[in-house]
C-alpha cells in the first residue's frame, strides 16, 4: 500500500513545486477503497482527495500517506484534522515533514485523537522522491543535480566548443523531463554568448494531464557583469528568468529583467550563497547545465548532489572539452567516488545517474 502511495506521489513531480509530492492510499485490509495525490500547488492536498473517493468506507479505515499529514492552515485546511473527521482508525506514515509548520504536530494531533500512528515504512523512498524538498528545508539550499552529455572519452565539445549534438534525439527529449522537474535551470554567460539556450522545457504533447501541465522552471544565468543580459534567448518564451551578479554591476539602460546580487570573489561567485538566495525563492532542484568552468566550481564546492549524465557512443578525442574544470587532483587518493543510483538505455545513448559516494577503499 505504501508502494502505491508512492507511485501515486511521484505523478506530481512536474506540477507540484515548491510543495512535496505526496500520495495517499485508504485501504480496509488489502482493499483500497480511496487513493489520491497532491497534484498542484495550491490543490487539495493527497489525504484530501484520497478521502473523498473512499467517502463513508473511510471510516475505520487504515491510511498510508508519504509525508505526515499537515497540521496547519494554508492555502488549504489541516489534513490531520480531515483523517480525524473522516474516521480513519489507523494511519501509516513514511516520514515526518521537516516544514516547521508541521514537524511532528500531525502525527502527535492523529494521536491526540486515538488515531493508531505507525511511521519509518519505506522512508528512504519517500526522502529519495522529494530529496530537494528536504534539502530545502533542512539545508537551506536546492538540491543540485549537473546535466552533462558526453562522449565516451569523457568530453563535452569539440575544441571549437561545438557541442551540437553529442547525444542523440531520445536523450535529448529525456532531459526534457528532468528538466521539467526542476525548479529552476542554472547556467553561466559563458554558455548564454556561446550556444545561445534557450532553457526551456519541450515535452511531447501526447503526454498524461498530470505532465502537461508543468510548472515552467526558472532560468537562471550567473553573469557578475550582466553581459549578456541585451542578447540572447535566455529571455524569450514565457519561462521567467533570474539574473544572478556581482554587487558592483549595473544594469543596462532600457532593460527590465529579474536579477539579485550575490558576493563574488576573485571573479567567482560565492556559488552557496547563489543556493541559498534560490532556496528563499522556493527553489527545491537545481538542475546546472553549463560548461567545465561552472560545472568544475559546483563540484569543488561539494554543492553536487547528483550527476546526470548523458554517454553517448562517440570519441571526441584529446583537443576536446573535459566535463570539469578546475578539480584539483593530483593523486588517487585525492579522487571523487560517485555511486551509480540509475543506468537504463536512450535510444543510442546510455544515461547515468550517479551521486556522491565514499572515498574510501
Amino acid at each position: 500500500m505504501m508502494a502505491r502511495a508512492l507511485r501515486l506521489a511521484e505523478r506530481g513531480t512536474l506540477t507540484t513545486k515548491p510543495n512535496p509530492m505526496v500520495g495517499c492510499v485508504i485501504a480496509h485490509g488489502d482493499a483500497v477503497v480511496g487513493e489520491g495525490w497532491h497534484q498542484r500547488a495550491g490543490g487539495p492536498h493527497a489525504e484530501v482527495l484520497a478521502l473523498e473517493a473512499a467517502g463513508a468506507s473511510a471510516r475505520g479505515a487504515t491510511a498510508y500517506v508519504t509525508l505526515e499529514p499537515c497540521s496547519h492552515v494554508g492555502k488549504t485546511g489541516p489534513c490531520a484534522d480531515a483523517l480525524i473527521a473522516a474516521g480513519i482508525a489507523r494511519v501509516v506514515g513514511a516520514m515526518r515533514d521537516p516544514n516547521p509548520a508541521v514537524d511532528g504536530e500531525g502525527f502527535a494531533r492523529l494521536q491526540a485523537a486515538g488515531i493508531a500512528v505507525e511511521i519509518g515504512l519505506m522512508e528512504p523512498l519517500a526522502r529519495q522522491l522529494n530529496r530537494g524538498f528536504l534539502s530545502r528545508l533542512e539545508r537551506g539550499r536546492p538540491w543540485v543535480r549537473v546535466k552533462l552529455a558526453i562522449s565516451i572519452d569523457g568530453r563535452t565539445a569539440t575544441a571549437s566548443g561545438d557541442s551540437k549534438w553529442i547525444s542523440g534525439e531520445a536523450a535529448r527529449q529525456d532531459v526534457q523531463r528532468w528538466r521539467a522537474r526542476s525548479g529552476a535551470l542554472l547556467t553561466g554567460a559563458g554558455t548564454v554568448l556561446i550556444d545561445d539556450p534557450l532553457l526551456t522545457v519541450r515535452l511531447p504533447d501526447d503526454g498524461p494531464d498530470y505532465e502537461r501541465n508543468f510548472v515552467p522552471p526558472l532560468r537562471v544565468v550567473l553573469d557578475p557583469g550582466l553581459a549578456t543580459i541585451a542578447r540572447g534567448r535566455i529571455r524569450e518564451g514565457d519561462a521567467p528568468t533570474l539574473y544572478i551578479h556581482a554587487p558592483d554591476a549595473r544594469m543596462p539602460r532600457g532593460i527590465e529583467a529579474q536579477h539579485a546580487y550575490v558576493p563574488v570573489q576573485a571573479g567567482r561567485f560565492d556559488l552557496d550563497a547563489v543556493l541559498r538566495l534560490l532556496a528563499q525563492r522556493d527553489i527545491n532542484e537545481v538542475q546546472v547545465e553549463a560548461g567545465a568552468t561552472l560545472a568544475g566550481a559546483f563540484i569543488v564546492a561539494g554543492l553536487v548532489d547528483e550527476l546526470l549524465l548523458y554517454v553517448a557512443p562517440v570519441i571526441l578525442g584529446e583537443r576536446a572539452r573535459p566535463m570539469f574544470d578546475g578539480l584539483p587532483i593530483d593523486t588517487m587518493a585525492e579522487r571523487l567516488r560517485m555511486r551509480i543510483v540509475d543506468t537504463r538505455r536512450i535510444g543510442e545513448d546510455v544515461r547515468l545517474l550517479l551521486q556522491p559516494g565514499s572515498n574510501e577503499g
